[in-house]
């Protein structure tokens, strides 16, 4: 398990990234008059690039509808959810202010009636399109782009290496499929970053690529563990804990990187502290520790503070549970600890 980062580091990790997938991909969409590849491709291949440089440290949402899917399935505690979703719209809001000062440079150009590559529907999208089907694509193209991000981050997944890389294009997929339509949101911090510079007519319509997104990231975050199951106990504080058995990984692959360690850490390290205890002939079970105590000497630990070392004496350990070597009486045989951490007390 890697260190896990501190929260400022989370939090300037969000910020950043979201500020650099606002600025350059909306900066494409205005440079280039929305042209659809380029567009998708500069939102895609930002990602991409920003999931490989910030995944380790924060998981790289970047999206305040990826860190509520993320919570309902089980892999983020809801009280870290308002810091993430604080740290992407700042990070969304300096993108579009940088933008609204930098299109003033741009001779003739109107924002009035060039916009700054807001989200759109009704007369304000150039296909005309109707408000209820706007609705119905963002949050459809929202729960796939979630279901690939939890897919592609399980601790199941045999390619982890190769997450990035399909979060970045899943997310451009969705761009050719609604730039015409939408202007694609998927991304509520994207729409709020730059509408709140574009204009009044932008302001109003900006409640649709909020909730729409946050419905479509919350019917993936709830199915997939449904679905799929987890590849860890669900983390404490979070969404839905009803989820079918996890499936094995696939045999004979990688084994999970960093970034989907960022993604699963925090299952992993309540699991331990939440397990039942394990107590027979006077020894009880060390889950942190990973060995036998004594059931006279036992001091039970608190769980570690998120983020924080194990206590002096609990760090734990990748070896079989440490067995003392037996007495030299053989009359007391209640003096060593069982072989088997997995067994009970006779009833």
């Amino acid at each position: 398990m890697a260190d896990t980062s501190t929260t400022v580091q989370k939090v300037a990790a969000e910020a950043l990234g979201t500020f650099v997938l606002v600025f350059i991909g909306c900066w494409a969409a205005i440079s280039t008059g929305a042209d659809v590849p380029a567009t998708g491709f500069a939102f895609g291949i930002t990602v991409l690039t920003g999931a490989y440089a910030f995944g380790r440290i924060s998981g790289a949402h970047f999206n305040p509808a990826v860190s509520v899917g993320a919570a309902l399935g089980g892999r983020m505690a809801w009280r870290q959810v308002p810091t993430y979703v604080g740290a992407q719209l700042g990070g969304a809001i300096v993108a579009g202010l940088a933008l609204f000062a930098l299109v003033h440079g741009i001779a003739g150009y109107d924002v009035g009636t060039d916009g700054l590559a807001q989200n759109h529907y009704g007369d304000q999208s150039p296909a005309d399109f109707a408000w209820w089907a706007a609705f119905l694509v963002e949050a459809a193209l929202t729960a796939i782009f979630v279901y690939v991000i939890l897919a592609v981050t399980d601790g199941r997944n045999e390619h982890p290496a190769l997450a990035p890389a399909a979060i970045g294009l899943a997310l451009a997929m969705i761009h050719f499929a609604s730039i015409n339509l939408t202007g694609t949101s998927v991304n509520p911090a994207r729409s709020i970053g730059v509408g709140l510079f574009a204009g009044s007519d932008a302001i109003v319509q900006l409640w649709l690529f909020i909730v729409a997104p946050l419905v479509g990231a919350a019917i993936a975050g709830v199915t997939y563990p449904l679905l799929f199951g987890h590849d860890t106990e669900p983390v404490s504080g979070s969404g839905w804990r009803f989820a079918r058995p996890a499936a094995a990984a696939v045999p004979g692959y990688g084994a999970p990187d960093q970034f989907q360690q960022e993604w699963n850490q925090q299952a992993v390290e309540q699991a331990a502290w939440e397990q039942e205890p394990i107590i027979q002939d006077g020894w009880q079970w060390d889950h942190a520790a990973q060995e036998w105590k004594p059931l006279e000497q036992w001091q039970p630990a608190s769980p570690p503070a998120q983020h924080a070392a194990p206590p002096a004496g609990h760090e734990p350990t990748q070896i079989t549970p440490r067995v003392p070597e037996p007495t030299a009486d053989p009359a007391h045989p209640a003096e060593q600890p069982p072989t088997d951490p997995s067994s009970r007390p006779p009833q």
